[in-house]
């Protein structure tokens, strides 16, 4: 692996030292010796063999190597994290942890939870200084398989082109010495030892670059990669959004002085259902900076990009201008949606200027209208008009009454970039808006930080469906790729609810009429499955109101919950979930393009008589995807068959009688 500097003698024989989680399974051990090493077992099998843990500071000093250690503290964290807008009430804290102190103003702090473990870099420098560095290892001891996104680059070989992506590629699976030495995974990456998967991503991620993942030796270990911070930025890209990067520094981080790094995080699943109930990244990310939350609303969106303004029947042509807006409004007021959004096209093309609209739209009045009937405006922004203008741009929307902003085409995780996040969640919040980021990377802790951050993109989501064919795309077996892997570092914007679906023989791509690949259930399904607090309608009104028991059914369910219950599932095959929202609940599952039968275990319910509303795959779905049948009937026992169709799903709404 990478060699940072030249390694001397420095401590007469390795120094280690251990920590066991809670239950005593998972056992993390930090080797120091000429350089440091961390490695986890989870009972008798070895997760991370020996893996170099070190940072490169200024030119030519770097903690790790040559370390000489002054201070070993143990410890434990037990308490319950209130968790407003998300998938539970609270979340459980509990581990062990172990705090090493090191000469060079540096420490290294671990966690060993009973399904994880975890460490971070922490300095007490107050000088500034650059960070030109960080090897964080994850050594295997076999060739495990992987599920990966790789950077789209196919024609892209340096890593400074890669590190320009969007973030939304489908998963690869390959062995992992086939992986290669020139292409960058983002993460989360999932890593399937045959008894067990281990995951990994990170958390608390401020103001330093996202971490990548290559294997550089074509071996069976994974290693680090940061993008550089940008010396020279110029705006690009799509209709001049964008901020192109030129010339890089040679370093990935500038650092202020004292300050922690980000978790590096593997989390271990003796089954994969495990994965789909995950809070490590809350766990360590930042606690709640904005106080009171109670402005914040999450609910479901009325989207106009996806199925292209695609209205009919009505005697105006829709649009981007106030007519279509105030229909899709009346839409959203009838059927109780929170919110509508303006997508790209409100503000004038190709000047990146938010406070130049074009002629056909007045927000001011689309807010006023939006107001009196209950319902919310969201503006889309490109980052780049969004960033130059930041403070003015929030506080005037904010006064005209907009909700939030949809932000998107950052496509970078540089330490700038990753700045702008937080900037603009920050100023946000002051404004009592909500940020929705598109064209993003992963989750990584800010939602918790800042609870107005209700959702990200950074998902190869259903807009790809309109302009894939199904030799590009296998839309179905990501549906049940993502909830095991992207999904585990948090809420997801893929935007669901098509109501024209297909099977793999009728399925076509349209930019103007789009469809999904599986049946309608499977749609239902999504708004269970996927954590989404703000969560998207991408159809249109019209197809909606054609469909009106399932529109009823998607526009009154819950975006936050009160708990969550991984219930079966198995990566790439199915997937079931249920989540509770005060006294009812809802239970999800979707399959990949294999017919599939179910018998669910409900014994989560407890005691009492319940009402089941379920949606199902009909008799005809393997033909006709859109077929499904809705029945009401009462819960006997706790158990329950569904059977699925071909890229089939179900979606089911439990009551307390």
């Amino acid at each position: 692996m990478l060699a940072l500097c030249a390694i001397a003698a420095a401590q007469a024989r390795p120094t280690e030292r251990s920590i066991t989680s809670p239950d005593g399974s998972l056992k993390l051990t930090v080797t120091i010796d000429k350089d440091i090493r961390w490695s986890v077992t989870d009972g008798s099998t070895t997760v991370i063999a020996p893996s170099q843990i070190a940072m490169q500071v200024g030119p030519e000093e770097v903690w790790g190597v040559n370390p000489i250690l002054r201070k070993a503290t143990t410890g434990s964290i037990d308490e319950r994290i209130p968790s407003p807008l998300y998938k539970k009430a609270e979340v459980e804290d509990r581990c062990t942890t172990l705090t090493l102190s090191f000469k060079g103003d540096y420490a290294i702090e671990l966690r060993a939870y009973d399904n994880a473990a975890a460490y971070r870099f922490v300095s007490t420098r107050k000088a500034p200084y650059t960070v030109k560095h960080e090897v964080a290892e994850f050594n295997f001891e076999d060739d495990n398989m992987v599920y990966c996104s790789y950077v789209r680059s196919n024609e892209k070989k340096s890593f400074a082109e890669q590190y320009y992506n969007s973030f939304e590629g489908p998963y690869v699976l390959e062995p992992m010495s086939k992986m290669g030495n020139n292409r960058l995974m983002y993460l989360p990456v999932l890593v399937d030892m045959g008894n067990k998967k281990v995951c990994i991503t990170e958390s608390d991620l401020r103001s330093y670059p996202g971490m990548y993942l290559y294997n550089s030796n074509n071996d069976t270990g994974l290693e680090s990669n940061f993008a550089p911070v940008p010396d020279k930025i110029t705006q690009g890209g799509h209709n001049m959004l964008q901020g192109e990067v030129q010339t890089a520094k040679p370093y990935i981080a500038e650092v202020a002085g004292a300050r922690s790094f980000p978790w590096r995080i593997c989390i271990v699943a003796d089954n994969d259902a495990e994965l789909l109930n995950d809070d490590m990244v809350f766990r360590l990310s930042q606690p709640n900076a904005i106080g009171d939350t109670s402005w914040i609303k999450a609910g479901k969106v009325a989207w106009e990009w996806w199925n292209n303004w695609g209205l009919y029947g009505v005697d105006f042509q829709p649009g981007i201008n106030n007519r279509t807006y105030e229909y899709y409004i009346d839409f959203a007021a009838r059927n109780g949606i929170e919110y509508v959004i303006l997508d790209e096209g409100w503000s004038v093309n190709l000047k990146a200027d938010l406070m130049q609209v074009v002629p056909e739209i007045d927000v001011k009045h689309l807010c006023d209208y939006g107001k009196e009937r209950g319902v919310g405006i969201v503006l889309w922004a490109g980052y780049w008009a969004l960033d130059r203008d930041m403070e003015r741009v929030m506080k005037h929307y904010s006064e005209m009454g907009v909700k939030g902003f949809k932000i998107d085409f950052m496509d970078r995780d540089d330490q700038p970039m990753v700045e702008f996040y937080e900037r603009a969640a920050s100023t946000a919040a002051k404004y009592h808006l909500m940020c929705d980021f598109h064209g993003a990377f992963k989750p990584s802790g800010l939602s918790r930080m800042y609870p107005n951050v209700v959702n990200y993109e950074g998902v190869n989501g259903l807009e790809q469906v309109k302009w894939s064919t199904l030799e590009e795309l296998d839309q179905v077996t990501y549906d049940v790729q993502i909830p095991f892997i992207r999904m585990v570092a948090g809420p997801m914007d893929y935007t669901q609810g098509a109501m024209m679906n297909s099977q793999k023989r009728g399925y076509r791509y349209s930019n103007a009429e789009p469809m999904s690949q599986g049946t309608r259930c499977r749609q239902l399904a999504m708004y269970v499955v996927f954590e989404s607090p703000f969560n998207m309608l991408c159809d249109s009104p019209t197809a909606y109101e054609k469909e009106m028991e399932c529109t009823e059914f998607i526009a009154t369910i819950p975006t936050v919950w009160d708990q969550t219950v991984a219930m079966d599932g198995k990566v790439g095959e199915y997937c079931v979930i249920a989540r509770r929202a005060g006294d009812v609940w809802y239970v999800g599952g979707m399959t990949n393009w294999d017919e599939r039968e179910l018998e669910l275990d409900l014994s989560f319910l407890g005691e009492g008589n319940y009402k089941v509303t379920a949606f199902k795959d009909g008799v005809n779905a393997n033909k006709i995807a859109r077929d499904y049948s809705k029945t009401e009937s009462s819960l006997e026992g706790r158990t329950m068959t569904v059977k699925m169709a071909m890229g089939g799903g179900f979606a089911l709404k439990i009551e307390k009688r």
